[in-house]
């Protein structure tokens, strides 16, 4: 136990245990032999679909409470008793950090866990306002007082800063990471990164992270854990220090799709458009928020924007990459665009092409004008299931227009979904879940399409077919809008990058340049 913190390092010891979601054939983990020792700090890595995020909710003791077909074999324990025990020992910072927002206010969210935990009240915040400060939030409302600040409020990467806050702040013997920075912009990345350290520097908790790039973490951890997926026997493929797996295994790690330093996976070339794009949707002096319009007596007043002025153009077969630090509004930005938000001033405009006799607002079009013409990747992928099957999910938009399930079973051989076909999207795995939400829009043929955060949760080799599937899009004559932190994916797709800075400022230059 750390004398200072009063934190007990957690051990972790797995015995061939596996585990089988509900409604699946095979395990997304199985044969999994492991020992953690306590204070040990383990970054686990795989391909897409391995089971790590399985063994992380698994270890966190909230895998199974809604499963009554899934099915466990072997043992897991934390301290010698299953996790479900312990609950309390290990803080988990899942995929989705929206999953984990529990109350109104941002200091309220942070203390939950240790309000929970019985915490003394007046050690809880010292312990909250740590947290926030270690984590880059303090800084919110410029004077040090972000303990109101609404989350409703927060970007999807100021929640991930949340989430990891609510965790410091409980202190737990087991620190459980799946993607903490996926969401984030460079300097966030390296600001979660250091308030990890910081942590387990005071603590001496555990570590198991899980995250596709390893150059991020690769110094701050003592063990390198490569999974291998259940479906192909699964258990671990190789296990060692950083300096000693990428060394020796470097080429195998390439293999199975994991993001080592310096590499970057082949894509397709694009080809050489020839003569002018044609001009789909526009947006000039756009003002946008994602808050709604108040009433105050006979008043109605706006909501304050994020961003204000924008001009854009979205163009057949070109790119648009919005990117630009968390809290800039990018999101914002990307779904008012694609007519799920109403302008706060300025406007939208869809030319003829794109409208096809629906009307200039894409905001005033209905549900199946819309999804035909303006498809839309969410940045929480299951914010757009509707179904409990992957091909149903499939099918849904097809279904409902009345064309475009003649394209369903190239979409899931292209996205490494076809073995998925019966499984609840529900079960899937964070990379899995995106290359779903993003087959889904593509079954309904839009001629623009809208990507939020498109590369969360894809290794090496999903991700390299993902982009070189969205650049034959492009060929196609499909518009392509993304927000998005990855330099590498946006380099592929080429076209106009639009960044977006808080207080609304803008800058445009060709995607890739510098």
């Amino acid at each position: 136990m750390t004398a200072s913190t009063g934190v007990r390092p957690a051990a972790i010891s797995a015995e061939g245990w596996g585990w089988r979601h509900a409604g699946r054939s095979t395990p997304a983990i199985q044969g999994l032999d492991l020992r953690i020792a306590p204070g040990e700090r383990v970054l686990l890595l795989g391909p897409s679909g391995a089971g790590k995020s399985t063994l992380l909710h698994a270890l966190a003791g909230v895998l199974g409470d809604e499963e009554d077909d899934s099915d466990e074999s072997g043992s897991l324990l934390i301290d010698g008793a299953a996790p479900r025990e312990q609950r309390g020992r290990a803080g988990l910072m899942q995929q989705d950090p929206e999953t984990q927002v529990v109350l109104s206010r941002v200091g309220d969210d942070v203390a939950f866990g240790a309000e929970n935990l019985a915490v003394p009240r007046s050690e809880i915040w010292s312990r909250v306002h740590e947290a926030l400060e270690d984590v880059g939030l303090r800084t919110l409302a410029g004077d040090g007082l972000a303990l109101d600040h609404p989350t409703a409020a927060l970007s999807g990467g100021q929640k991930q800063r949340l989430a990891l806050a609510g965790i410091l702040a409980m202190r737990p013997g087991l620190v459980l990471l799946d993607e903490p920075t996926a969401n984030l912009d460079p300097a966030g990345v390296l600001e979660v990164r250091d308030a990890v350290r910081r942590c387990l520097d005071k603590t001496g908790a555990t570590l198991v992270v899980v995250e596709h790039r390893v150059a991020v973490w690769k110094d701050l951890v003592d063990r390198i854990v490569v999974l291998q997926p259940g479906s192909a026997g699964g258990g671990v493929l190789l296990d060692g220090s950083p300096d000693q797996v990428l060394a020796d295994a470097r080429a195998m790690l390439i293999e199975a799709g994991v993001w080592v330093p310096g590499y970057v996976p082949r894509t397709r070339t694009r080809t050489t458009p020839e003569g002018p794009a044609q001009l789909l949707l526009a947006a000039q002096d756009l003002a946008v928020s994602r808050e709604k319009p108040r009433r105050k007596g006979f008043k109605t007043i706006p909501p304050v924007p994020v961003q204000t002025g924008v001009d854009a153009q979205v163009r057949a077969g070109q790119s648009l990459t919005i990117t630009g630090p968390n809290g800039a509004g990018k999101s914002t930005f990307a779904l008012t665009m694609a007519g799920l938000l109403a302008p706060v001033a300025g406007k939208v405009s869809a030319a003829v092409e794109l409208s096809d006799g629906a009307g200039i607002d894409p905001y005033r079009w209905k549900a199946d004008q819309l999804i035909s013409r303006i498809g839309t990747v969410f940045q929480e992928p299951e914010h757009q299931f509707v179904t409990g099957k992957v091909l149903d999910e499939l099918m849904f938009g097809p279904k409902h227009l009345g064309h475009g399930e003649d394209r369903v079973d190239e979409l899931l051989e292209r996205l490494r979904l076809t073995h998925l076909v019966d499984a609840n999207p529900y079960t899937l795995s964070g990379g899995e879940k995106r290359r779903l939400s993003v087959a889904t829009v593509l079954a309904a043929h839009p001629k623009v399409l809208v990507l939020d955060e498109p590369t969360f949760g894809q290794d090496a080799n999903t991700w390299a077919e993902l982009a070189s599937f969205l650049s034959e899009l492009l060929d196609q004559g499909t518009a392509v809008v993304s927000v998005t932190h990855d330099a590498e994916f946006s380099a592929v797709l080429g076209g106009t990058e639009l960044r977006l800075a808080p207080g609304g400022t803008v800058r445009k230059q060709e995607a890739g340049a510098a």
